[in-house]
């Protein structure tokens, strides 16, 4: 039975030695060391010994059987390392060859027209401020000069929420809330961009949704004259130096007197042509001097204070500007009008 024990101790010492991978490792364990192996079987013989060898047998085989585990293991150690050293000679980055260049996102078109327009305003002197999407009636209509059934309300379809929730239909509740927040002392001088709603079609020129800067300005000795010098700043910083504005006369409720404000045809120069509809001329806002009316609710003193405000569609702008014969683009998230407005690479 040593006889056999020494044979089993070789053959596997030299299986271990011969095997090339893990798997061949376990198999030589199973077949030599498993329930069924022929160690195990010599094992279960050991009852036919006498009283005096199986003592001897037993620490045979439990040394026999320590040193196949041993060389097992050691020899799995010695392939996995192989198999670790192979896996990183085949993935060796080449730190000399060039990069992939990686694509980046971009602000969107609009986020860009708002930020120029921002930090137009803002080197002017004017500070940004927000208010909420859900408004109440009263900083949306009333506090503006429109009281509970005024026709003007029309002019706005809204969204109610309850009688007396919705979704805001402009920026402007965020001049009354600035201005009620003043307490009737000036000066004030703010932009308000944000999301506004109204119940509208969607067409090429319309949306339910969309984005509007309006700018308030209420000081002391505040005229008609500051408002135009300020949109012909605009009008040139976002659309060239070459361009002029005029003003025409209009009706808000907000506002009195109140204009459209056109600017000159970057197309035909003011001769006409189908962008302008012939005219030489493109709307591009509306505004108008702060109405009395409004800085009264306020806590303004109408007789000391005045101002003008103004409200620009940041989508017009951005259809003017940068070309786009279609408002929805803006909303349809199509990734090939997007990249239109990447970044150059240098």
């Amino acid at each position: 039975m040593e006889a056999k024990l020494k044979e089993l101790q070789e053959e596997a010492l030299k299986a271990i030695a011969a095997s090339e991978s893990v798997k061949e490792l376990n198999d030589i364990r199973v077949a030599y060391l498993g329930k069924k192996g022929p160690i195990t079987e010599v094992l279960k013989g050991m009852g036919k010994l006498s009283a005096e060898e199986r003592p001897k047998m037993g620490a045979l085989v439990n040394v026999i059987r320590d040193e196949i585990t041993s060389h097992i293991e050691e020899k799995q150690t010695m392939l996995e390392e192989a198999e670790v050293q192979k896996k990183i000679a085949s993935e060796t980055i080449d730190i000399t060859l060039p990069g992939r260049p990686v694509a980046v996102g971009n602000h969107h078109s609009l986020t860009r027209v708002i930020e120029e327009v921002e930090d137009l305003f803002i080197g002017m002197g004017y500070t940004v401020e927000e208010g909420p999407e859900v408004e109440v009636d009263y900083y949306n209509f009333e506090a503006l000069n429109l009281p509970k059934n005024h026709p003007a309300r029309d002019m706005q379809d809204s969204f109610y929420i309850t009688e007396e929730l919705l979704l805001r239909t402009h920026t402007s509740p965020v001049q009354a809330r600035t201005m009620e927040k003043h307490k009737g002392k000036g000066p004030v001088k703010i932009i308000c961009p944000g999301k506004v709603y109204r119940r509208d079609n969607d067409d090429a020129t319309h949306s339910h949704q969309f984005m509007q800067i309006e700018g308030l300005v209420i000081d002391e000795n505040i005229r008609m004259s500051d408002l135009k010098g300020t949109l012909e700043v605009f009008a040139k910083k976002m659309f060239g130096n070459d361009r002029e504005i005029r003003l025409r006369p209009s009706f808000f409720p907000f506002t009195e007197p109140s204009v459209e404000v056109d600017i000159s045809c970057s197309i035909c120069k003011g001769a006409g042509c189908s962008v302008c509809k012939g005219t030489g001329w493109i709307e591009v806002l509306g505004a108008g001097m702060v109405h009395p009316n409004v800085l009264e609710m306020a806590g303004f003193d109408s007789k000391k204070y005045s101002g003008f405000a103004f409200g620009i569609g940041a989508e017009r702008i951005a259809m003017l500007k940068y070309g786009v014969d279609d408002i929805r683009h803006f909303y349809t998230n199509d990734i090939r009008f997007l990249k239109q407005f990447s970044v150059p690479e240098y």
